[in-house]
C-alpha cells in the first residue's frame, strides 16, 4: 500500500531517532500512511547537498534535517519569517511546486517544552554549550523566554561571536566564555546544545561541580534520555527540562507544517511511550 505523505530526516547518527515513530503514529491520528525515512548521507553514498537537492525529485513531501545539516539546510531554502533567518538554521523543510520552504520548530519547540514544565518563570543568567542549528535556535527561544544574560560557550569561539552578535541584534543581553565552568557560575539555566551525551558521544559538557547555584537543567540530547549531563543536573537539585520535551514539540510542529492535520497531543504523546 502506498503512503499518504513521504517524509524524511537528513543527519548523521540517527539509528535511534524516533521521529520516524512519533510522525507514522501522527499519521495515524489521521488516517493516514505515513513513510518517513532516514537519510543518512554517508550511507546513501551521498553529500548533504546532493542528497537535499534529489528529496524533492524522490517525491518526498518534506523532510526534518537534524546534527550537522542545520545551517547548510537553511543556505537552500526560501525563509519567509524573519525570525528563523535570523537564527540561520532550519530543521524542517517542505518541498513545494515553487521550491524549497524553510522553518525551524526548534525554537517552537524549544519554547512549549520549557512553558509546560516552568510556566511562566523566566529562564534567568543562561549557560548555553553549543552554538550550531539547535544551539541557535534555544538562544532565540531564550530571547522569548526573557533570560537576563545569555553566555555562549562553544569550541568554534566564531560560531559562539556570531550568534553573540545575532542576539544582540534582536536586543539581548549576550557573552562569548571560553570555559563552560566559568560561564556557569551564577547562571540560572545550564543548557546543552552540543551532540555531547548522546549515543556514540559520550561524556558531559560541563563537570558536575560547575553546576552548584543553578536552578533548571536543559539537555537538547534525547537519546538516551539519561545523559550525563541530566544526571548529574538531578544529583545537583536542579529542574529538569529533557531534551525529549524538545523532540516532541518540535516533532508537532514539522506535522503541522507537513500536513496541516489536528492532532491530539496527549494521545500522541501515551503512544510513543508505549511504542519501542
Amino acid at each position: 500500500m502506498s503512503a499518504d505523505l513521504k517524509l524524511g530526516l537528513i543527519g548523521d547518527n540517527i539509528a535511534l531517532s524516533r521521529a520516524p515513530l512519533l510522525h507514522r503514529l501522527a499519521g495515524e491520528q489521521n488516517s493516514m500512511i505515513v513513510q518517513y525515512d532516514r537519510l543518512v548521507p554517508r550511507d546513501m553514498g551521498e553529500d548533504f547537498d546532493t542528497l537535499f537537492e534529489r528529496c524533492a525529485g524522490r517525491d518526498y513531501r518534506g523532510i526534518n534535517v537534524t546534527y550537522p545539516y542545520k545551517e547548510r539546510a537553511a543556505a537552500k531554502v526560501m525563509i519567509s519569517d524573519p525570525l528563523v533567518k535570523a537564527i540561520g538554521a532550519v530543521n524542517t523543510v517542505l518541498f513545494d511546486a515553487d521550491g524549497a520552504k524553510g522553518y525551524n520548530t526548534d525554537y517552537s519547540g524549544f519554547i512549549e517544552g520549557y512553558r509546560g514544565l516552568r510556566g511562566d518563570t523566566a529562564p534567568g543568567i543562561c549557560c548555553l554549550i553549543g552554538t550550531g542549528g539547535v544551539g541557535r535556535a534555544i538562544a532565540f527561544g531564550l530571547v522569548a523566554l526573557g533570560a537576563s544574560e545569555i553566555r555562549l560557550v562553544d569550541r568554534d569561539r566564531a560560531k559562539a561571536e556570531a550568534l553573540a552578535a545575532d542576539l544582540h541584534a534582536a536586543g539581548a543581553r549576550a557573552g562569548v566564555f571560553d570555559s563552560a565552568e566559568r560561564a556557569a557560575q551564577g547562571a540560572s539555566g545550564l543548557l546543552n546544545g552540543t551532540p555531547v551525551g548522546m549515543v556514540s558521544y559520550g561524556g558531559t559538557p560541563l563537570e558536575a561541580t560547575a553546576m552548584s547555584g543553578a536552578t533548571w537543567a536543559f539537555d537538547a540530547v534525547y537519546t538516551p534520555l539519561d545523559t550525563l549531563f541530566l544526571t548529574d543536573a538531578t544529583a545537583a537539585g536542579l529542574d529538569i527540562i529533557s531534551g525529549y520535551e524538545l523532540f516532541f514539540f518540535q516533532g508537532v510542529h514539522a506535522w503541522a507544517h507537513f500536513a496541516g492535520k489536528p492532532l491530539d497531543e496527549p494521545a500522541l504523546r501515551q503512544s510513543l511511550a508505549t511504542h519501542t
